[in-house]
């Protein structure tokens, strides 16, 4: 990294960041509701579905400024955040919940599709033999699911680091604060000269997210591997 300047190498750093916490923090959520959506019916679970998945079809500055409605200083969730102290809109942490957003169908889809695969069978012996729904979870479905929490994990970690519209319509492009990686790019292309700095994080945005695919599909061949043998 010691041929990227200053401002490149913090907009890095920031992406890495952004990318770590909008990916750690939601995966939790994308498990639970991953296995809602293959094991459990409810009442407007299609509903459910649709709003999961709506980022992907959404533009992404759409759903940027719906996050400036609903979580800046005067929505309905920030405004009550913001009294006690947590702020989202202009702040890096605004960045992270625009990717979390934006990456939460990559990997809700991923984690589902692997849990579709368990066979109900196997949940199903574990239920006659005593064992609780969770416990059923936990000890069955959740660890041949891995590969595919694995996958999605990984691709949602990939489309962190490169969300941009959502991002900068949420938290606006601030230099050491809000300016990620994509974001830079931009901004160095807007200003005289910028070409170099902005080629330079593009190869970077390349190698990471091609690093990110191919990671996912060595890992999830592997656990897929150690699971079923």
């Amino acid at each position: 990294m010691m041929w990227l300047g200053p401002e490149e190498w913090q907009a890095v750093a920031l992406s890495l960041k952004v990318a770590f916490w909008a990916t750690t923090v939601s995966l939790p959520f994308g498990i639970v509701a991953a296995y809602a959506l293959s094991r459990w019916e409810f009442a407007g679970k299609q509903v459910v579905n649709g709003l999961i998945h709506l980022p992907l079809i959404l533009p992404p500055v759409v759903t940027g400024y719906l996050l400036l409605l609903t979580f800046g200083a005067r929505g309905p969730i920030g405004g009550l955040l913001s009294q006690i102290g947590v702020t989202f809109a202009f702040q890096w942490t605004g960045a992270a919940l625009a990717a979390a957003v934006m990456a939460f169908p990559l990997m809700v889809r991923a984690i589902r599709l692997s849990i579709d695969a368990v066979d109900l069978k196997l949940e199903q012996a574990a239920a006659t033999l005593g064992a609780s729904p969770l416990r059923v979870f936990a000890t069955i479905t959740l660890p041949l699911a891995v590969p595919g929490i694995l996958t999605g994990a990984i691709l949602a970690f990939a489309k962190a680091m490169g969300e941009f519209g959502a991002t900068i319509t949420f938290v606006s492009n601030i230099p050491g604060q809000t300016q990620t990686l994509p974001s830079a790019v931009y901004a160095f292309l807007q200003a005289p000269n910028g070409e170099g700095a902005a080629v330079r994080l593009v190869i970077i945005s390349v190698v990471i997210a091609m690093g990110a695919l191919v990671l996912s599909e060595v890992l999830a061949k592997r656990m897929a591997r150690k699971v079923g043998g």
